[in-house]
């Protein structure tokens, strides 16, 4: 019989080559990160351009020229979230224990959906569980799994809820004669709660967006105020979802408070913490995050403050039943055994994939390189740094300070000579503002995002990177002064030239 040919096989002395030059531009990107341009600002026009639109290649071609290729491409036309100075979208620099994590994991490439596929890799992502529940303060007998990220987590969390709520009936039943829906969430959180109402059945009209105070809190005045208008109307309170550490400005909602009127109404409370949970850690953290383990779920996002590589989030539900009660099927075709003493872990049933990669490694070697001390130091940094930012903002002379909240600091650009206050001057300053992000964003020294703040749009700078300094934090705000003062220059209109030196 003649000797297959495999097109994708690598020998292993060639592996060997390959993977040490790999390993060491890697090592060179690790360790370069801040002598670089934060992105080169290419339009996708000229990022498409360099990929061409050529077919599917007919004939394969050797790795070690694909591989050159792919890393110089990557290396020279990406924007690097691991530069000291991303400053923007909640997304942490890959800590390096967890690239080679990664590395290990593909090559053993577990299926960590049933036991007896991923009989190590199951235990370890227990194990990871266990601990983010530890690090955070929730109970560390809950139930829970690792998933995508923040989106996913939630909707799992949201859907353990509705099968807690609604029972059993509800996976054959659906929705009908359960009257209508309700779901309860602040006017600040995040988009994927449009997404489960829409996706699961609910409609985003179930949605009571519920106002926040001058710090970007829930009110719990009008939460109850709308709960008891829904049930004299006859509509159905189903979950109430509190944000700790909201995306614009990291606000935390009064935790405490709301898990009690959840337990009054006896509806699910689920906490969005993707961001701000593992500042729990902090012994001088917001005293709300000290109550998360008064939620039924909670939502963590790992590749957020706990810096490991994209992607992976980390779902919590207090009571481990819910996870199988919501997701478990087991079709004829799976003969996973779960009888014994101490059943194994089928995560197939509980979450919404079955097929499923090995995502615990990066985070469980991060967790046991840093340990508790490590983590609480790293978060605490980033806040300090978040206010050493603000501070600076607050000092400059064209910089309006404005929110700080975990380790995210707002502020926006104002020209010396320029009073706000009118509405034409307010309009120029979203104006204004507006276009210095497109162009801080391009410039490759500062990666920044936005909020809107009553109505204002104004510029954002969220640190969840071990990498950044004081040094960068400080700068901030004369780089957003620079780029303002060549922006107001080219834009300000000639009726707003004379205005009144502040």
């Amino acid at each position: 019989m003649s000797q297959r040919v495999v097109p994708l096989e690598i020998p292993p002395a060639e592996f060997r080559r390959l993977g040490h030059d790999l390993i060491d531009r890697i090592a060179d990107l690790l360790g370069s990160a801040g002598e670089r341009p934060l992105t080169p600002g290419e339009t996708p026009a000229e990022v498409r351009k360099l990929l061409g639109r050529a077919p599917l290649p007919q004939r394969g071609a050797e790795p070690a020229a694909l591989l050159e290729e792919t890393t110089r491409l990557l290396l020279e036309h990406s924007l690097f979230n691991g530069h000291p100075r991303f400053m923007g979208y909640i997304t942490s620099p890959p800590a390096p224990i967890g690239v080679l994590a990664d590395l290990l994991a593909a090559a053993v490439n577990p299926n960590v959906g049933g036991w007896e596929l991923s009989p190590m890799a199951s235990e370890i992502e227990a194990q990871t569980v266990r601990w983010i529940a530890e690090l955070v303060g929730y109970p560390p007998d809950c139930g829970g799994l690792l998933v995508s990220g923040g989106n996913m987590a939630n909707l799992v969390c949201f859907l353990a809820g509705r099968r807690a709520v609604l029972g059993e009936a509800v996976r054959a039943g659906g929705l009908a004669g359960a009257g209508p829906l309700r779901v309860y969430v602040s006017a600040a959180t995040h988009t994927w709660v449009q997404k489960a109402t829409d996706l699961f059945g609910l409609g985003t009209d179930a949605i009571r967006w519920i106002p926040v105070d001058a710090g970007g809190r829930m009110d719990p005045a009008a939460l109850r105020a709308q709960l008891a208008a829904d049930l004299a109307a006859g509509d159905r309170p189903l979950m109430l979802v509190g944000t700790a550490g909201t995306v614009g400005t990291g606000a935390v909602d009064p935790i405490r408070e709301l898990a009690a009127i959840a337990r009054d109404h006896r509806v699910w409370f689920h906490v969005d913490g993707a961001y701000g949970a593992p500042a729990a850690a902090l012994p001088d953290g917001p005293e709300e995050l000290k109550s998360l383990a008064l939620a039924d779920s909670l939502a963590v996002d790992p590749h957020k403050w706990l810096y490991a590589p994209l992607e992976v989030g980390c779902v919590l539900v207090r009571e481990a039943a819910r996870l199988p009660e919501a997701f478990s099927y087991t079709p004829s075709y799976y003969h996973f055994d779960t009888e014994g003493e101490e059943p194994p872990i089928n995560y197939y049933e509980r979450g919404l994939q079955n097929s499923r990669g090995f995502r615990a490694l990066k985070v469980w070697l991060g967790l046991r390189q840093a340990g508790r001390e490590g983590y609480v130091r790293m978060i605490a940094d980033d806040c300090r740094l978040a206010a050493v930012l603000h501070r600076s903002a607050t000092e400059h002379p064209e910089i309006e300070a404005l929110t700080l909240g975990l380790s995210i600091a707002t502020f926006r650009y104002v020209p010396e000579d320029l009073d706000p206050g009118t509405p034409d001057a307010d309009a120029y300053l979203d104006g204004l503002n507006q276009a210095l992000l497109a162009r801080l964003k391009t410039g490759g020294e500062l990666f920044v995002t936005n909020a809107i703040l009553e109505g204002r749009f104004v510029l954002r700078a969220c640190i969840v990177n071990f990498r950044t300094t004081e040094a960068d934090a400080a700068a901030v705000p004369e780089l957003v002064a620079r780029a303002g003062r060549v922006l107001d220059a080219e834009l300000r209109p000639g009726e707003l030239r004379a205005g009144v030196a502040r």
